[in-house]
């Protein structure tokens, strides 16, 4: 069985593990250990057990964690060649690759393609995560899904994908003008919307779940996100289809898992 599982997932701090052909894989790190420690113990892991560190990109609540992580852990970190330069200062080890997007790379026998994502931070990315079992993707942090995007998306079983504000919330709420229109740039994130429509795309491609993700903590709720993709599947007659679920703030929750194809 592989599986990705949330361990923190907003606006202020995500991150999440995936675990599969003998790797344990953090994906994230924008809480702080302590947390990243106690969270992957409700999990039956401890940081020794993490293999790889991969990184979408440099913003603080994605990398928050890793300067203390990175004493206590020693495995190898990953990041787009882009985002390097951003990065290294926050490692406390040299064990730092990097990767280009679109070109596969092996996690022991998990093949990972990262793909570039349009997000105002340099190289920032998301994941397809595939080996025999399946294909699970992580999708956050991108202020428009591309066709290009889509293309990686699509097969998968599993996917993590960005449900970041209401738009009508974001608009009428208590943000600076500038900060509502970096959110809602082609830079910014996904809204609720533009999340339903994709899982209503993918719904017949391959998708059994999604986990909604990288919601806001002022503009959005996880009744509101889960609503509004459940609406657009029951319209498209697709609600059966496939399981979605909210990613928990600030706790272990909301997973993806694949079992190995029968025949």
């Amino acid at each position: 069985m592989i599986s990705l599982q949330s361990l923190a997932s907003s606006s202020s701090g995500n991150c999440a593990v995936y675990c599969g052909g003998g790797q344990v894989v953090l994906i994230d790190a924008g809480t702080n250990t302590k947390y990243i420690r106690g969270a992957l113990a409700q999990l039956g892991l401890t940081l020794q057990d993490v293999t790889q560190i991969l990184i979408t990109h440099t913003h603080n609540d994605h990398i928050s964690a890793l300067p203390v992580l990175t004493k206590h852990c020693r495995a190898t970190v990953w990041c787009s060649e882009q985002a390097w330069g951003l990065l290294l200062p926050h490692c406390n080890h040299s064990q730092v690759e990097t990767f280009a997007p679109e070109r596969t790379f092996w996690l022991g026998s998990v093949a990972v393609t990262p793909f570039a994502t349009p997000h105002d931070s340099p190289g920032s990315c998301g994941f397809v995560l595939e080996e025999e079992e399946g294909k699970l993707a992580y999708c956050t942090d991108l202020g428009r899904m591309t066709p290009q995007i889509f293309d990686h998306l699509e097969g998968a079983e599993g996917l993590f994908l960005e449900s970041n504000h209401d738009v009508y919330m974001l608009k009428n709420g208590e943000y600076p003008y500038h900060l509502k229109q970096r959110i809602l740039s082609d830079q910014g994130h996904l809204s609720n919307d533009d999340a339903a429509q994709t899982v209503c795309a993918l719904a017949g491609r391959g998708l059994r779940q999604v986990v909604l993700a990288h919601l806001s903590d002022h503009n959005n709720t996880p009744r509101c996100a889960l609503r509004e993709t459940q609406d657009a599947l029951q319209h498209m007659g697709a609600l059966g289809a496939v399981e979605a679920s909210v990613a928990p703030r600030r706790e272990p929750g909301a997973g993806l898992r694949l079992a190995r194809h029968a025949g």
